[in-house]
């Protein structure tokens, strides 16, 4: 159900609209991903890696759709005050003790956070549309602050295993 809604239901409505897209000359889709897809977290496996999957996918058809006037973008939000931790988040049906440490000890987290979460939606709506109206949009949206620091501290990461490792993955 979370591939579903994440990743081939969005994944679908771009198949669906990309012709009527293409045949007026211009649109634009917008994706909504998730700080997940910057970096996951435990007990998230299936979530980030739908909204991993949905990025990929927003990247290729970004490209593809460009010669048509088609602008994809993806919106990365971090923690917004929506109904996704409340009563939108499923939980499993039986608590495993070893996870408490790890998923466990996140989903503690996530519950305490429900309701209290920094992100204002009505203002990342604002910025949406206003992105849309300006008829310039980049391929990925980060809203909030948390977001913006997980996504700088994630290319950072991956730039510092890119140089640990460049000598010696390189020279196969």
């Amino acid at each position: 159900a979370c591939m579903a809604v994440n990743f081939t239901g969005p994944l679908q409505l771009m198949q669906a609209v990309a012709p009527l897209f293409r045949n007026q000359s211009g649109g634009h889709v917008i994706n909504i991903s998730a700080a997940a897809a910057i970096t996951n977290y435990p007990g998230f496996a299936v979530y980030g890696a739908a909204k991993a999957a949905l990025e990929f996918a927003s990247e290729s058809y970004r490209l593809e759709l460009a010669p048509f006037g088609v602008m994809v973008t993806l919106v990365e939000p971090g923690p917004f005050r929506t109904g996704f931790l409340g009563r939108s988040r499923k939980r499993a049906a039986f608590r495993i003790p070893e996870y408490d440490a790890t998923s466990g000890k996140f989903g503690a987290l996530l519950e305490k956070m429900d309701g209290r979460q920094p992100g204002d939606p009505d203002k990342a709506a604002a910025i949406i549309v206003e992105m849309v109206h300006a008829g310039r949009a980049p391929l990925r949206l980060t809203l909030g602050r948390y977001a913006f620091s997980k996504a700088r501290g994630a290319a950072a990461q991956r730039l510092r295993e890119l140089d640990e490792w460049e000598s010696t993955a390189s020279a196969t």
